[in-house]
């Protein structure tokens, strides 16, 4: 497709489905109708996303392979007028995603990065979990290795707000044990599995009762976890 003017274009950080496709908002729709190209983690996911609702564009895949590479190319494309969409196969990008680098690229270039928000599986866990949303911090996913994990969680120990973190149903089982051996049996978590999708599941309270009904349950999916702050239990005084 050929440049429209001389004048920049635009990015649009678009946010997509978690689970379930009725989320996608109009403004998101009108955005990606409106664009010149996609640029997305897979080409498959989003391929399907765009024929539900009936979108034909063109799709390149910005991942995290190509990303460096992919970021300046696009940039390019946005000088000489393209207006690109930027996404994800679920959620906000740039948040545990791809589009960091291409975001700050177009500032660089004083191109307008225009934000379209939408779902994000860190705050619809905690805003479900019951646990202190006053002050949180996105740890997004942990470490791979154990010792890595282990650090991490006992450096935000005494954090007084709840901590979010994302985990794959490869490593649950593992970051779960490590939750109960650092913070201990009464410390307030929630598991959240699947969002907005069929078989969601969100489960709160003392980490030990937690663990044991997550235990009676799939441990399969895509699991995102809130860390209430040391003391904090569902049983309150008068605020």
């Amino acid at each position: 497709m050929e440049p429209k003017d001389c004048s920049p274009g635009k990015l649009f950080i678009i946010a997509t489905p978690i689970g379930n496709l009725n989320d996608f908002s109009h403004r998101a729709e009108n955005a990606l109708n409106n664009c010149d190209l996609v640029a997305c983690e897979d080409t498959r996911v989003t391929a399907k996303l765009l024929s539900h609702y009936s979108i034909k564009k063109s799709l390149v895949s910005y991942r995290d392979e190509n990303e460096k590479k992919q970021a300046k190319i696009l940039t390019s494309e946005i000088m000489h007028g393209k207006n690109i969409a930027l996404v994800s196969d679920a959620g906000f990008p740039t948040i545990s995603d791809p589009g960091f680098r291409l975001v700050r690229e177009c500032h660089l270039k004083s191109i307008q990065v225009v934000p379209v928000p939408g779902p994000n599986a860190a705050l619809t866990a905690l805003s479900a979990s019951g646990l202190p949303t006053h002050q949180f911090l996105f740890l997004g996913f942990l470490p791979k290795k154990k010792l890595g994990v282990s650090k991490l969680l006992e450096q935000w120990r005494e954090f007084e707000g709840s901590l979010i973190v994302y985990e794959s149903r490869y490593k649950i089982e593992r970051t779960l044990a490590l939750i109960l051996s650092t913070y201990g049996p009464g410390r307030f978590i929630c598991i959240a599995r699947e969002l907005t999708k069929l078989h969601e599941s969100i489960i709160s309270g003392p980490a030990s009762q937690v663990i044991e009904k997550f235990h009676q349950g799939s441990a399969k999916g895509e699991f995102t976890l809130v860390i209430g702050p040391a003391n904090y239990s569902f049983n309150y005084k008068d605020e």
